[in-house]
């Protein structure tokens, strides 16, 4: 018998188990990360299950975001599902079929699409997503091995191992950071998106709950006593750190390498603490340029095609969003 749940009616026990069992659990899909979203006013979270014979065997975790005033959230807005679905490995083909249809009917009429952004591989449920609406898209990623220090330092490329040596030579340290430090280096990161990246960057509330989660490492890169770089990751289980978010003050300090330290401080940590690889989190399209992806191709990481299922609720919407990021982007 097949029954599907939707938030509170999912069993906290059953959603432990199943992030236990499943070849494809991350920190993305833990009832702690959809209590994190519950608590922040700027996002509506989900969570849909399914079981068979009373045993939870898939289920998916997101949330709904718009930014923006009233008629740019009106455009915006989308259903993330970060890391993909969590799944046993004996699901049956039905079962995730009524999931994702079950998923679709709630978040048709409120996001202009939905998004699985696939931290693992789902080539064998490939087919059943198809079927059921969703789009398969090619999206690069690193998976960078952390076994020991060793390891970790010895699979950097020449210039990433020698500029984070003369960046601590020069006085650059890694620091965790926590209560008034997260403001400066939220400062930094939002002045960045706005300026280089120039895709919407979630607001303070976010990193200053994340920050007291602990399940989050916050990483500063000090440097004249003042924050200028760093990273945000969080942990899973001593199996994947996940580099959310980095950014740093590249080429203001001379011989400081601010990025590169961001990024290596989750590394290091991961390599410190028994987990058995840090995940960046995405790397582009394939067969498009993207500097951040070369940027990460320096850390010696494992590049792997995972991917992303996408639905589209409203394709007239969705098209007049594609062109207005492409918009920002040029400007």
């Amino acid at each position: 018998m097949i029954a599907l749940l939707k938030n509170s009616e999912i069993e906290a026990k059953q959603w432990e188990n199943l992030i236990k069992i499943s070849p494809v659990s991350s920190f993305f899909q833990t009832k702690e990360c959809y209590d994190f979203y519950c608590s922040l006013s700027f996002l509506e979270p989900f969570a849909f299950g399914v079981s068979e014979n009373d045993n939870l065997v898939g289920l998916i975790c997101g949330y709904v975001v718009a930014d923006g005033g009233k008629v740019k959230r009106f455009f915006s807005r989308r259903a993330i599902i970060h890391s993909g679905a969590l799944l046993a490995q004996d699901i049956s083909a039905e079962a995730l079929s009524k999931l994702l249809q079950f998923t679709i009917k709630n978040l048709e009429k409120k996001a202009i699409y939905i998004e699985f952004r696939n931290y693992f591989d789902y080539s064998c449920n490939k087919n059943i997503f198809t079927k059921n609406g969703f789009n398969y898209q090619p999206h690069l990623n690193f998976h960078i091995a952390t076994e020991n220090i060793e390891f970790a330092n010895k699979n950097l490329s020449s210039t990433k191992r020698r500029d984070i040596k003369i960046s601590q030579t020069q006085g650059a340290e890694i620091v965790e950071i926590k209560n008034d430090e997260v403001k400066d280096f939220y400062k930094l990161l939002s002045f960045l998106y706005k300026t280089k990246v120039k895709t919407p960057l979630f607001p303070y509330q976010f990193f200053e709950k994340i920050a007291k989660m602990p399940e989050c490492k916050i990483f500063g890169i000090k440097y004249n006593e003042q924050i200028i770089g760093g990273s945000v990751c969080v942990l899973h289980k001593n199996k994947t750190v996940y580099e959310w978010f980095a950014c740093g003050l590249d080429g203001k300090f001379k011989n400081v390498y601010s990025s590169t330290l961001a990024t290596w401080a989750g590394i290091e940590y991961a390599a410190t603490h028994n987990f058995s690889r840090l995940d960046m989190m995405g790397a582009g399209k394939p067969n498009t340029k993207y500097g951040t992806r070369d940027f990460k191709a320096k850390f010696g990481g494992e590049l792997v095609e995972h991917g992303r299922f996408l639905y589209i609720s409203n394709r007239f919407l969705y098209k007049i969003g594609e062109l207005y990021v492409k918009l920002i982007k040029l400007l």
